[in-house]
């Protein structure tokens, strides 16, 4: 009996420093906005919108200045984050379509993958939108893979692309969620398929109409991109999916708040189509995309007030960024150009989604982290790409030498243990135009196309001539230096070059 007990004390105290190692890898939580403009919280200058949720995080976190995403849309962005690698280095990662084959090689290391690897439970909730399936496209009606859980997820609760595109349906792990067997999805992005009227034919049954694009299958009164028919039980309500998706990350972390967790929180908002609660409709005086910015801070409290009540809070380290700049008019009529007043989304940035202009890249990035991570603001340079390196070193894992090739290790940036500026960040437009910025210079590649996107009304930043700007002196990109700085431009063409042609050489 006392031999028994004796084993089985020896046996606790082996097991004792797994258990506390464990506990010692803080929870990861990153909330990782739509379209979110540098200027649009109010702990990043906005006046005419209160943020407060998102506002007390950044007051006892750490706020920074100048970090970057790598592209100024969503796909190649999110593409960039989750594997270490520039989107543009692989063909087929731009703005893909709703029915678009997995993007992400399942053979690759990615953000989840790595911390699954270190003892994580990893889960994403809310905008996928870097294809699902195998070549050709995902079976809708039956298992939808390879999907998130095939690139190191252990959960996924999605909407597959973006809420203004079909299919208009939530995918939970492998399968849509409630679809009704007797009625099976089709989607097309070729031709109309089914019979269910669209926006260009029937504007008559539409509740927000499109401004550009956006006119094809109606769902819930608002014409989407791509035509979809059956699955009507399945269809999600726009104006129910930030508390849907709220839910889902809050249910993820009490499931595994014993052990340590990853979540990918990726918001709807602030996104077209932009359809807020009712409980938000109205509020913030700024039309619907102001009241998708309240809905959005109310997301982000909830999950705050999760981890307090759960007493998580001192064990997160929680991350609140977007995936690129801001845009106001994005193909529906919502009154957000009408009513956007002083307010500017991308704050004394030029430019804005879409844009070779810091307005497409430059974004709220947020590290709150109590006891770790001194509040305070940092003006260190930072990427996204290198979201996967950093946070290898803080869960002492290492990458091989072909892992996530372009993911440096930020960590102690990222924590505000250190002040030095990532050696230079890549920033893709939407046509690949890159631009480097090294110090307080930037150079933007020449490349051809119009000067402004007229159906967004945004500056591209295109020019057939280089461009260079003093960001220190010059925040707004509004005076191009290289004809003053020709040793400059050559500095930076060069390194441009070698990135593109060399890959990075990870640190």
């Amino acid at each position: 009996m006392h031999q028994s007990i004796a084993r089985l004390i020896i046996a606790g105290l082996l097991v004792l420093p797994h258990l506390v190692s464990a506990q010692a890898k803080p929870n990861i939580v990153l909330i990782y906005a739509d379209d979110l403009g540098y200027g649009d919280l109010s702990s990043y200058g906005a006046t005419h919108v209160k943020t407060p949720n998102i506002d007390r995080v950044a007051a006892k976190g750490l706020r920074f200045t100048n970090a970057h995403a790598s592209s100024a849309t969503c796909t190649p962005s999110r593409f960039s984050m989750l594997t270490g690698q520039y989107a543009w280095r692989k063909t087929g990662t731009g703005i893909a379509p709703g029915d678009a084959a997995l993007l992400i090689p399942t053979d690759r290391i990615t953000l989840p993958e790595m911390l699954k690897k270190g003892g994580y439970t990893t889960g994403a909730v809310g905008k996928w939108h870097l294809g699902l399936g195998p070549k050709g496209g995902p079976d809708w009606n039956g298992e939808i893979k390879p999907g998130p859980l095939e690139i190191g997820f252990s959960y996924s609760f999605l909407l597959p692309a973006t809420a203004d595109r079909v299919p208009c349906v939530y995918v939970e792990n492998h399968r849509i969620v409630g679809l009704d067997p007797k009625d099976p999805v089709q989607v097309s992005y070729k031709e109309p398929i089914g019979n269910e009227p669209t926006g260009k034919d029937h504007p008559e049954l539409l509740k927000m109409k499109y401004s550009h694009g956006h006119d094809q299958t109606i769902v819930n009164g608002v014409s989407r991109i791509g035509y979809m028919s059956g699955g009507k039980a399945a269809w999600w309500v726009d104006e129910e999916i930030a508390d849907v998706l709220t839910g889902k990350v809050n249910q993820f972390i009490e499931t595994n708040k014993a052990r340590p967790f990853f979540m990918y929180f990726a918001t709807h908002d602030i996104h077209v189509p932009r359809m807020p609660h009712s409980r938000f409709v109205g509020k913030s005086g700024m039309g619907p995309r102001g009241d998708a910015l309240l809905q959005l801070d109310y997301c982000v409290g909830e999950v705050m007030k999760t981890l307090d009540r759960l007493k998580l809070t001192d064990k997160t380290l929680v991350i609140i960024t977007s995936d690129n700049g801001p845009v106001v008019d994005d193909g529906y009529q919502d009154d957000a150009v009408a009513k956007l007043g002083s307010h500017t989304p991308a704050g004394p940035l030029r430019g804005g989604k879409y844009s070779a202009f810091d307005g497409g890249t430059r974004v709220p990035f947020i590290v709150h982290w109590p006891g770790q991570v001194k509040a305070g603001v940092s003006n260190t340079l930072l990427s996204q790409v290198d979201m996967l390196a950093s946070l290898a070193a803080l869960t002492g894992q290492k990458l091989g030498a072909n892992d996530a090739t372009d993911s440096l290790n930020g960590l102690d940036a990222l924590l505000g243990k250190s002040q030095t500026d990532r050696a230079y960040v890549i920033e893709q437009a939407v046509n690949n135009t890159l631009s480097i910025i090294k110090g307080n210079w930037k150079y933007i590649e020449p490349s051809g196309g119009v000067a402004i996107n007229r159906n967004v009304n945004i500056e591209t930043g295109y020019n057939p001539a280089p461009q260079l700007y003093n960001l220190s002196a010059d925040i707004g990109e509004k005076t191009n230096m290289a004809e003053q700085n020709p040793h400059v431009v050559s500095e930076l063409a060069t390194l441009l070059k070698q990135v593109k042609e060399e890959g990075s050489k990870r640190q």
